[in-house]
């Protein structure tokens, strides 16, 4: 075993960073090198201790954590780990932290969040993000995947429901999928999205999508109807699958037991797209962490369908779509800015 990844953990609960340091503790390839209040007290922790990867708030007071992130992205670019409260401003803002440069959100343990579950999920990230390169733009916007600029074609379908793209993503895929889905034209083939993310964040990152792109985005309720021109991103804490009823193609959102340890899985949706879509559909794996997808991907192959990874040159983490590639079942390995008129041209 190598060096233990250094981490710092940064709330103005003293209770919150106690849980978190303790939970940290039990994994032996991390260590907490330290706490902090506020930024102020980060700001000399980073200089000193010099972490692998810093935990953050973004509700602290002196300096708010948006502030705090677009300092530290600009003057020592380093993984951040956003942990958040569950109310819809703490999303937004989460949100916009992500686009700023943080790498992860997850969210402050509730009633039914339990610590553990936070401590489990929450080492995970940190062993994904630890040895994420993250770099910095000149006049200080930072970036940590590549958004080149791509003209898409228009289409012309003539079935409202036949063709569908299914599209899974974990640590960095919210920067990615606003990549893929703002290059889809307004009528392209209804899209079905697996973020790895918490509940109730779904929302704001559905309506953030949806502001930006040209398709209409929302996050999914059982029973909505897939359609050219709408992206349906599964919600935060829920399964989604595919269902046909004759022509209509249409989705269920549902509870169950976690697969990959994530719920909404995208293993999940992908052998539901096999199983009532086929060859009518194509299938994405995007950046992140873990195996999530692979299997269901190699189904929707052997279904008919068409499929495409991420290359690892433009991921944040390769995992999901390294899996992937090792089972045989990928078509195309493309850059990110590539996959949206790869996936138009397959369809």
């Amino acid at each position: 075993m190598g060096e233990p990844i250094k981490v710092l953990v940064v709330d103005d609960s003293a209770i919150v960073r106690k849980v978190l340091s303790e939970e940290l503790g039990r994994a032996k390839d991390i260590v907490v090198v330290g706490t902090a209040p506020d930024p102020y007290v980060a700001r000399d922790k980073i200089v000193r201790l010099k972490p692998d990867v810093v935990t953050l708030d973004i509700e602290m007071p002196r300096m708010d954590g948006l502030t705090f992130l677009k300092k530290i992205m600009t003057y020592a670019p380093l993984p951040v780990i956003i942990v958040s409260s569950l109310t819809r401003e703490g999303s937004r803002i989460a949100l916009e932290a992500l686009s700023l440069g943080a790498l992860e959100v997850i969210s402050k343990p509730t009633a039914s969040y339990s610590v553990g579950d936070l401590g489990i999920q929450l080492a995970d990230k940190i062993r994904a993000v630890a040895g994420v390169k993250v770099r910095q733009r000149p006049g200080g916007e930072t970036i940590v995947i590549p958004s080149e600029k791509a003209v898409i074609g228009s289409m012309a379908l003539t079935e409202t429901t036949r063709k569908i793209i299914a599209i899974g993503a974990s640590t960095g895929g919210t920067e990615a999928l606003r990549e893929v889905i703002t290059r889809m034209p307004r009528n392209a083939p209804g899209i079905l999205v697996v973020q790895h993310m918490p509940a109730k964040f779904t929302t704001s990152f559905a309506e953030r999508l949806d502001s930006l792109s040209d398709m209409t985005v929302k996050e999914a309720q059982d029973g909505d109807t897939v359609a050219d021109g709408l992206v349906l991103i599964a919600p935060g804490n829920f399964h989604m699958l595919l269902k046909r009823s004759g022509a209509r193609y249409h989705v269920v959102v549902k509870t169950g037991p976690m697969v990959h340890h994530q719920r909404p899985a995208v293993d999940v949706l992908f052998r539901s797209v096999a199983q009532y879509a086929g060859a009518n559909a194509v299938g994405i794996v995007l950046t992140g962490m873990g195996s999530d997808g692979a299997e269901g991907l190699a189904l929707m192959k052997q279904a008919g369908a068409r499929t495409i990874a991420q290359d690892e040159q433009s991921c944040v983490v390769f995992g999901m779509p390294k899996e992937a590639i090792k089972t045989g079942a990928v078509d195309k390995v493309v850059s990110l800015p590539r996959i949206a008129q790869t996936a138009l041209n397959m369809i």
